[in-house]
C-alpha cells in the first residue's frame, strides 16, 4: 500500500517536471527563431506586394480592353 502512494508521487513529481520545463521552453524566443519569424515575415510581404502588382496590372488589361 505504501508502494502505492509512492508509486503515484513519484509519477506526479515526474508529470509537474515535465509540465514545468514544457512551458519553460515556449516562453523564451532565441534569436534564430526571432531571426526566422523576420524571414517569415519578409517573404509573406513580398509575396502580397507582388500579388498586389499582378492585380493592379490585370485590372489596368482590363481597363485597356474597354
Amino acid at each position: 500500500m505504501r508502494s502505492d502512494l509512492l508509486k503515484k508521487l513519484g509519477i506526479a513529481m515526474m508529470l509537474g517536471m515535465m509540465a514545468f520545463g514544457i512551458a519553460a521552453c515556449d516562453n523564451d524566443d532565441g534569436p534564430a527563431e526571432k531571426a526566422g519569424e523576420s524571414v517569415d515575415n519578409a517573404v509573406d510581404d513580398a509575396g502580397q506586394a507582388m500579388e498586389d502588382a499582378g492585380d493592379d496590372i490585370q485590372d489596368k488589361a482590363e481597363d485597356a480592353q474597354n
